[in-house]
């Protein structure tokens, strides 16, 4: 079994008994420790095999067989999916599809459905909410994670090959929604093990992973808070915040499926980042277009030699080795990878170092687009964010190299709920 440990803010790979190069890492049998103390499985257990386990989270399938363990007939699983995931109750004994002795029986069993809960609310002056959201356990397990609501989004789906149907005519708001499409920021786990030194979420450092109902149960809890419409109302879901998805991938993808065939998702509404896991990214290409999110890849800065510096994971997997992964990656019609770009203030946010990802983007002969974003500030990070001028000259560099490229908005700045800000901050 591999274990990776987290200590010095650099990574080392272990396997067996002795301690191999770093280039002998294997993915995806790990285990996590942090400070040589805690153990975190990655293969998702199965829920499945204990009565006592949260609901949410199992698909219609694995529901089947668990009210057949009770005795039930197989089709009671699918109303148990049809009330969690589309009526998003939160309570078995909210279920009237379900007869009365039935859930009276459930409940004193202790079946519980186990929907995370948004356990604190934060509101920006822009709009952009920030929800701390318990987990489905208690003690380490219900620690809270970090989720964010964005009305109108902040522009990084733009030219990603998402943008709606012209044909469909506008889109209608409901009797009490004052957005017309909105972003939902979701985590895949408590901290993160990547360590970007320009991201606050690093400093918690890895506490542990999320499960697929954990993951998924973000989304369907801000559902519930605004009234989403499913089918109706356009939403889109970025995995980009707390944790590093591809490090959590089996979770991750089991939620994906979730939302995509339970809660009744589009994949294509879906986009998942990630800094460069190797391993990861050509799993994902493997999985098939009507369950996988579009890609973007944290690139961050124009060459390994900075791009080291301020993410330590590229010593593992440097640029080239990331792109020929991407490379792998069969696209969609209309759709591009996005290649996300954090600009630090003197740091990456030159003339040069412009033109140096514009050769980087051609060189990948994907469909492929830029994402900009000015850093977001935290407290403890030594950067600063770039002038709004050096922002415009990297921007119409780009442009001119003929690089399809947009400027990400920051939203909720002043809660703490901006990209590379989350860390559970209690402050808002």
């Amino acid at each position: 079994m591999a274990v990776v440990r987290q200590q010095d803010q650099h990574f080392e790979w272990f396997a067996g008994k002795r301690a191999p190069c770093r280039d002998e890492m294997h993915y995806p049998e790990l285990v996590v420790t942090e400070n040589l103390r805690q153990l975190v499985r990655l293969e998702p257990a199965d829920p499945a095999l204990d009565s006592r386990a949260p609901l949410f989270g199992l698909d219609a399938d694995a529901l089947a067989a668990r009210m057949g363990s009770a005795g039930e007939p197989a089709w009671r699983g699918q109303q148990l999916a049809e009330a969690m995931y589309r009526q998003r109750l939160a309570d078995i004994s909210e279920m009237t599809t379900l007869p009365k002795p039935l859930r009276q029986r459930l409940a004193a069993e202790g079946w519980q459905v186990g929907l995370p809960r948004i356990a604190q609310v934060f509101q920006s002056e822009d709009g952009t909410e920030r929800y701390l959201v318990e987990g489905q356990g208690t003690g380490q397990e219900g620690q809270t994670v970090e989720t964010v609501w964005m009305p109108e989004g902040d522009g990084g789906e733009t030219g990603d090959g998402s943008e709606p149907d012209e044909t469909r005519g506008p889109e209608k708001e409901g009797p009490e929604k004052t957005w017309r499409r909105a972003t939902i920021c979701v985590s895949s786990q408590v901290g993160c093990a990547v360590n970007c030194q320009f991201c606050f979420t690093a400093k918690l450092g890895l506490q542990r992973n999320l499960s697929a109902g954990e993951i998924a149960g973000q989304v369907v809890a801000v559902f519930a808070r605004h009234g989403v419409e499913v089918g109706r109302d356009r939403v889109n879901l970025v995995f980009m915040g707390m944790g590093e998805p591809f490090l959590n991938y089996d979770n991750f993808m089991a939620a994906v499926r979730l939302l995509v065939d339970e809660v009744g998702l589009s994949p294509q509404r879906m986009t998942v980042s990630t800094s460069g896991i190797v391993p990861g990214i050509e799993r994902f290409a493997q999985e098939p277009a009507n369950l996988r999110p579009k890609l973007a890849i944290s690139l961050n800065a124009p060459n390994d030699a900075i791009r080291e510096q301020i993410m330590p994971i590229n010593r593992k997997w440097p640029i080239e080795a990331v792109m020929d992964a991407v490379r792998l990656v069969k696209l969609r019609p209309r759709e591009r990878v996005t290649f996300e770009y954090v600009l630090l203030g003197g740091v990456t946010d030159r003339a040069e170092h412009a033109a140096a990802v514009a050769r980087l983007v051609r060189r990948a002969g994907l469909p492929a687009k830029v994402n900009l974003i000015a850093w977001n500030p935290g407290p403890g990070i030594p950067y600063t964010m770039p002038q709004p001028a050096a922002v415009e000259a990297f921007r119409a560099i780009l442009a001119g190299e003929g690089i399809p490229t947009y400027l990400r908005r920051p939203r909720g700045r002043d809660i703490f709920a901006a990209c590379g800000q989350l860390k559970r901050t209690v402050e808002g």
